[in-house]
């Protein structure tokens, strides 16, 4: 990516600067940085709960202006990326690649005509519930969902997603206890990590399984599982995926602002992101690469419709200055609730206090 940026411009020259494969220590690192308001690193990659807070410090500018000199709008690239940096009204990043939740489900089970209600999207939390009850139990399995309940950051993302982004608190928190109550899932559900969640997939336990795009890795694996790849399809979530993945933005402090733009513009726009796909297997942020033929022979999930449908339809987790402490509150009032701790009603008023109110 960076040599090939740096074949085509005549003005700038990218230095890539290695740094620890541990994020918290990566976001520290950038912080102290910040903090110090040096010009250390010019283009800033982040994880997409990081920009929030970025921009509330005033530590990026705001990518508008960019967006309007390449003639691209938002809309043009992953939602749920571009969600997730979008603070006080102004759009500070760009994605450099997205990541997201969807369902895992297991075709061989399904009807034709269930399939392809699943792989739409235009379903319900209360039809895919009324799913997991006719299907519960067949092609050998014992539960019908599983996904990520121990209180984590996982659940933050599983409850961003069972209230379609907090527009339904109460509703998303009652359909998840509900597949717990009614026997839908692993009894030990409320520890269950994305890695509970893959084994119970992949040895045949669950019908759906809400994950990341890692798990169809192992399926593509030559690991021997209960279940084959050929058993399993994918199918976006109801009302969007949490996105996950790493996000692009400029210091504010840069003494090479308009080379870092440049930088930024060429990564994350339809060149950048091909070579990101193509070369790297990522998975594209710039949406018009979803049609794109080398793109979609590099990746067999882009290949599924219903994969395509579950990455053009992502959600943020909240961008908040203090991102740690909301995630913190919100995953201990759910899962208190989830485990018959505290009421409904006590939850959803503990998880909207946690929101922020814009």
């Amino acid at each position: 990516m960076v040599e090939a940026f740096n074949e085509q411009s005549d003005l700038y020259e990218v230095e890539v600067t290695i740094m620890t494969n541990d994020s918290g220590e990566m976001h520290d690192q950038l912080l102290n940085s910040l903090s110090a308001q040096t010009g250390e690193y010019d283009v800033i990659s982040m994880d997409v709960v990081w920009a929030g807070e970025f921009a509330a410090a005033g530590f990026i500018e705001p990518l508008d202006q960019l967006l309007i000199d390449n003639g691209w709008t938002p809309a043009d690239f992953n939602a749920g990326s571009m969600a997730s940096g979008r603070y006080a009204g102004k759009n500070y990043v760009l994605p450099y690649f997205p990541d997201l939740g969807f369902i895992y489900y297991r075709s061989d089970i399904l009807s034709e005509e269930d399939a392809a209600k699943l792989e739409s999207g235009d379903y319900t939390w209360d039809e895919l519930i009324a799913m997991g009850e006719t299907y519960q139990g067949e092609g050998g399995t014992q539960y019908a969902f599983a996904f990520q309940a121990m209180q984590y950051e996982g659940l933050t993302c599983n409850i961003n997603e069972y209230t379609n982004n907090w527009t339904d608190i109460a509703g998303g928190l009652e359909a998840m206890k509900t597949t717990i109550d009614k026997g839908l899932t692993p009894p030990d559900i409320l520890n269950y990590t994305e890695g509970e969640t893959a084994n119970a997939l992949l040895n045949g336990e669950v019908v759906f399984a809400r994950n990341w795009p890692y798990v169809n890795g192992m399926l593509q694996s030559d690991e021997e599982y209960d279940v084959t790849i050929d058993q399993v399809k994918y199918a976006p979530l109801p009302g969007g995926g949490s996105v996950g993945g790493w996000l692009l933005g400029v210091n504010a402090y840069s003494e090479n602002s308009e080379g870092a733009k440049a930088f930024i513009a060429f990564v994350a726009g339809p060149e950048g992101q091909k070579i990101n796909a193509v070369k790297g297997s990522y998975l594209p942020g710039f949406d018009a690469l979803l049609e794109d033929e080398d793109v979609l022979s590099s990746n067999a999930l882009l290949s599924s419709t219903g994969f395509q449908n579950a990455l053009s339809n992502t959600i943020s987790r909240p961008v908040v200055s203090n991102y740690s402490e909301v995630s913190d509150e919100i995953q201990i009032a759910a899962h208190q609730y989830l485990s018959g701790n505290s009421s409904l009603e006590d939850a959803v008023a503990a998880i909207e206090a946690a929101l922020p109110t814009e």
